[in-house]
C-alpha cells in the first residue's frame, strides 16, 4: 500500500509494510543525470589507467636507465639529421627525397646495442650500394635496348635479382647475417629500377640516396659507441654467467627441498621457490643468446673481448647448460610428486645426494669464475674428482639400497631388543615400490646431472682455449 506525501520539494512516496514500517522510494534519475555520471566514471577509469602506465614506465626506467639513455640517443640522431631540411645549404645539396632517406635510416637502423646497430647500419649500406650499383648497369642496358625491350628488360631484372635475394634469405649462414640487407637489397633494386624508367637523372639519385644513408648510418654508429655504448658481446657474457649461478642454485635448492624436515617448510617457502624456480631462465634463454651472438660478431674490440672473440662459444656453453636444466626441470617434479619414500629410505641417500649437488654446483661456480675472470682454473679437474667421486658414493648407496628391504636373518630370542626390532623389518620388507620411485629417479637424476655439468666444463675449456685465457695463479696451496 502506498501513500503520498507532501514535502518542501516535491512528492515522496514511501511504502508501509506489514509490520508498521515503511521504506522509501528513490526516483530514478533522469538521462542527462546518467550521462553525467558515466561520463565521470570513464574520467576517474582513464586517469587511473594513464596513472598505472606512467607507474609502470617509471619503474621501467629505474630498473634499467640504459632504456631511458637509448631513447635519448635516438633522439639526439634525429634531432641531427633534421638539420638537412632546416639548414639551406645542406637540404639544397642532398635534395628534399634525400633528406627524408636520411631520417628514415636513423629511425630503421639506429638499435639497443652497439652490435645490432653495426649489423643494421652496414647491411642496409652494402644492401643499398648493391642494388644501386646493379639498377644502374640493368638501366644503361635497358636504355640502348629500345622502348619495345627497356620494359621488358627491366621487368625481366627484377624478377630475376628479386627472386634470387629472397632465396638467399633462406640459407642460415646467409640469414643470420645478412638477411636485413637482402631484403634492404630488393627494395632499393626494384624502386630505382622501376623508377629510373620514368626517371632522367637516375645517376644523380642514386647517388643522393646513398650519400644520404651513408650519413645517417655514420651518425648511428657514432652515437650509439660514444655515448654510453651497449655492446651485445658484454651482454651475452653477463647473460651466461647470471645464468651459471642461477642454474648452480637451483640444483642445491631442489635438492635440499627434497631431503629437509617438514617442519622447516614454511619458514623457507619463499626462499625455497625462488632457488627452485632459478633454472628456468636458463630454458628460456636461446633465443636471446642467438640473437647476442650474431650481433656481438659485428662489434669491435672492446673491454676484455678481442674483435674476433668466439662469441659462438658461447652457445654451446648455454646449450649445455639447458641440457643440465631440462634434468633440473624433472627433478623438481619429484619434490612435488604424490609419492614420497619413507623418512629412514630417505636418510639412506641424503649425504651422499647433498654431496653430489653440493659438488656439482661447486663445479658450475668455479666456471663462472673462470669466465669472469677470463683465467683459466688451477682447481677445475680437483673439484671435477670430487664430483665424480660423489656420484660413485651415491651409486654405491643405490646398491645398497635392496639391503632395507631384506633385511639379514635374525636368531630367534624373546628378548624385548628383538620383539621392538620384528615388526620393522616386516614394514621394509613390504616397501611398495611406488613409493620409492621418486627418490630413485632423484639419485638418477643427480648422476645423469653430473654427467651433463662435465659437458660444461669440457665447453668452457673449449672457450679458454680459443679466447686464449692465461693461466691463474694458485692462491689455494
Amino acid at each position: 500500500m502506498a501513500s503520498e506525501k507532501e514535502v518542501s520539494n516535491g512528492v515522496e512516496w514511501r511504502i508501509k509494510i506489514a509490520d508498521g514500517s515503511s521504506e522509501r522510494l528513490v526516483p530514478e534519475a533522469n538521462p542527462a543525470s546518467r550521462l553525467l555520471l558515466g561520463l565521470k566514471s570513464f574520467v576517474v577509469g582513464l586517469a587511473l589507467k594513464v596513472w598505472k602506465f606512467l607507474q609502470k614506465a617509471w619503474d621501467l626506467g629505474v630498473d634499467d636507465p640504459r632504456k631511458v639513455i637509448h631513447c635519448l640517443k635516438v633522439g639526439t640522431a634525429l634531432a641531427i639529421v633534421s638539420l638537412f631540411y632546416y639548414t639551406r645549404p645542406l637540404y639544397e645539396g642532398v635534395g628534399k627525397n634525400a633528406a627524408m632517406w636520411a631520417i628514415m635510416t636513423v629511425v630503421v637502423v639506429f638499435e639497443n646495442s652497439v652490435g645490432a646497430t653495426l649489423y643494421k647500419s652496414l647491411n642496409r649500406v652494402c644492401g643499398t650500394f648493391l642494388a644501386g650499383f646493379f639498377a644502374l648497369g640493368v638501366h644503361s642496358v635497358a636504355s640502348q635496348s629500345g622502348q619495345r625491350f627497356e620494359p621488358i628488360i627491366v621487368g625481366a631484372s627484377v624478377f630475376l635479382l628479386a627472386s634470387a635475394a629472397t632465396f638467399s634469405r633462406f640459407i642460415p649462414s646467409v640469414k643470420a647475417r645478412f638477411d636485413y640487407g637482402a631484403m634492404i637489397f630488393i627494395l632499393t633494386f626494384s624502386l630505382v629500377s622501376v623508377s629510373g624508367y620514368r626517371e632522367d637523372k637516375l645517376f644523380e639519385m642514386a647517388h643522393h640516396r646513398i650519400s644520404t644513408i651513408i650519413i645517417g648510418t655514420s651518425l648511428c654508429i657514432i652515437i650509439s659507441m660514444l655515448i654510453c655504448p651497449i655492446w651485445a658481446g658484454q651482454e651475452l657474457y653477463s647473460l651466461t654467467t647470471r645464468n651459471m649461478d642461477k642454474l648452480a642454485t637451483s640444483l642445491d635448492g631442489c635438492v635440499e627441498e627434497y631431503f629437509k624436515d617438514s617442519g622447516s617448510v614454511v619458514e623457507s617457502n619463499k626462499e625455497c621457490h625462488k632457488k627452485l624456480q632459478g633454472y628456468k631462465c636458463v630454458l628460456i634463454s636461446k633465443a636471446a643468446e642467438e640473437s647476442m651472438a650474431n650481433f656481438a660478431r659485428w662489434e669491435p674490440g672492446h673491454g676484455l673481448f678481442n674483435f674476433r672473440h668466439p662469441w659462438q662459444q658461447y652457445l654451446k656453453i648455454g646449450s649445455s647448460m639447458r641440457s643440465c636444466a631440462y634434468c633440473l626441470e624433472a627433478l623438481n617434479g619429484c619434490i612435488n610428486s604424490e609419492n614420497q619414500a619413507p623418512e629412514y629410505i630417505k636418510k639412506h641417500l641424503n649425504n651422499s645426494s647433498l654431496k653430489v649437488s653440493s659438488n656439482s654446483s661447486s663445479v658450475i661456480r668455479e666456471l663462472v669464475i673462470t669466465i669472469k675472470t677470463m683465467k683459466k682454473s688451477s682447481n677445475i679437474h680437483s673439484l671435477v674428482g670430487e664430483m665424480n667421486s660423489a656420484v660413485q658414493e651415491l651409486q654405491n648407496d643405490l646398491k645398497s639400497l635392496p639391503k632395507l628391504f631384506n633385511p639379514p636373518s635374525m636368531p630367534e630370542a624373546d628378548t624385548p631388543e628383538n620383539k621392538k626390532i620384528e615388526p620393522i623389518s616386516r614394514t621394509m620388507g613390504k616397501m611398495p615400490l611406488m613409493e620409492i620411485v621418486p627418490l630413485l629417479t632423484l639419485a638418477s637424476l643427480l648422476i645423469e646431472i653430473a654427467t651433463r655439468i662435465s659437458g660444461i666444463v669440457d665447453a668452457v675449456e673449449e672457450l679458454e682455449n680459443l679466447a686464449k685465457f692465461k693461466h691463474a695463479s694458485n692462491d689455494k696451496c
